[in-house]
């Protein structure tokens, strides 16, 4: 399990950590380029660990979508079957984190397992109107460009099977560094030699029974607004990409 951590050490929660590992996975924190005590935090949790929790130091600071893709480059080096990511406030807690691994493990057909925030009766999905309403928007056309029926392409918790759709998905740079949830599917789904297209149905899309927003998001109201704009482009980005094309980053 893969956790990008920018300036982090006032939320990052040891125990939630911990209570992954406890679970059975091994986590990689990884570190962008912090500029407060998040290093320290992170080293400190590492150490109570017994190595089922390591660190990994990016340097500068490269944004999430950076860290999070070189942090899942470092795992799935690693001989594990399935590499994950969740973000640093544990919005998603831990054991809907567990229960997004054990779907994937449970159910081979599936490449990756991915969070839904999808507010169904007797779930509790806490989130501001105007965050639910931009997601909401933001998926549908995300959906409609990917060709799949996704509901939630912005989660912040999926898991992916390793091998080689998500080895040659995540080995350039996302040209977009916040939607870059919705690049990474489309990349397993448009497929690029010498991994073949990944069918839409074997993205399982699992809706979570707990999340709440967490204070302090990284992403502002204009930032996110630049992002639904910048989604127009990724048909041509997808067709640029699987042809071999270099990625053009945003700004």
């Amino acid at each position: 399990m893969v956790i990008p951590c920018f300036d982090e050490a006032e939320r990052l929660d040891p125990d939630q950590v911990f209570a992954l590992s406890a679970a059975g996975l091994d986590v990689l924190l990884v570190d962008d380029g912090s500029s407060d005590g998040t290093v320290d935090v992170m080293k400190a949790a590492a150490a109570r660990s017994s190595g089922r929790i390591e660190t990994f130091e990016l340097g500068v600071h490269l944004g999430k979508a950076e860290a999070v893709r070189r942090g899942m480059r470092h795992a799935a080096a690693e001989d594990v079957d399935i590499v994950g990511f969740c973000d640093a406030d544990f919005a998603t807690p831990p054991d809907e984190v567990v229960r997004l691994a054990a779907a994937l493990r449970r159910r081979p057909e599936l490449v990756a397992a991915i969070g839904s925030r999808v507010d169904l009766l007797g779930h509790e999905v806490d989130r501001p109107w105007f965050r639910a309403t931009g997601n909401r928007v933001y998926s549908a056309v995300a959906s409609r460009l990917l060709g799949s029926r996704i509901r939630d392409t912005q989660c912040g918790a999926k898991f992916f099977r390793t091998g080689d759709p998500l080895s040659v998905a995540i080995a350039e740079p996302f040209a977009d560094a916040w939607g870059f949830d919705a690049e990474l599917l489309g990349r397993l789904l448009v497929g690029r030699p010498p991994a073949a297209p990944v069918s839409p149905d074997a993205i399982g899309e699992i809706p979570l029974e707990r999340w709440s927003h967490v204070p302090g998001s990284k992403l502002g109201r204009r930032a996110a607004v630049t992002a639904l704009f910048d989604l127009v482009h990724l048909r041509r980005r997808l067709r640029r990409w699987r042809r071999g094309a270099p990625v053009q980053i945003s700004d």
